[in-house]
């Protein structure tokens, strides 16, 4: 599985179960070691565990594409600004997939 790619094209998916364990909406500033445990949990559910260190090299891609897309603002080099709207998803609150 390329995790990696299973994020970027799983973006809303991801920040929906993300929001549901973190403090984190527009404005909200994200740190890497957050993004690192969410990918960690988020793959576990999907009976996809990753380990610590591939799961920092992951999240710190994730983070990368998500800056080139202006959907984070980098403030340091372990905190990021969410420049989006993370909409829930009001049909299925438990969706994963």
């Amino acid at each position: 599985m390329n995790y990696l790619q299973h994020l970027k094209e799983n973006e809303r998916i991801f920040f929906n179960f993300m929001k549901r364990n973190y403090p984190l909406y527009e404005q909200s500033n994200l740190f890497l070691r957050d993004m690192q445990y969410a990918i960690m949990s988020y793959f576990e559910l999907k009976e996809k565990p990753l380990k610590y260190e591939m799961a920092e090299e992951i999240a710190k891609e994730f983070i990368k594409s998500l800056v080139k897309k202006n959907k984070l603002l980098e403030l340091n080099n372990k905190t990021w600004k969410v420049n989006f709207i993370i909409e829930s998803n009001k049909h299925n609150n438990t969706e994963v997939a």
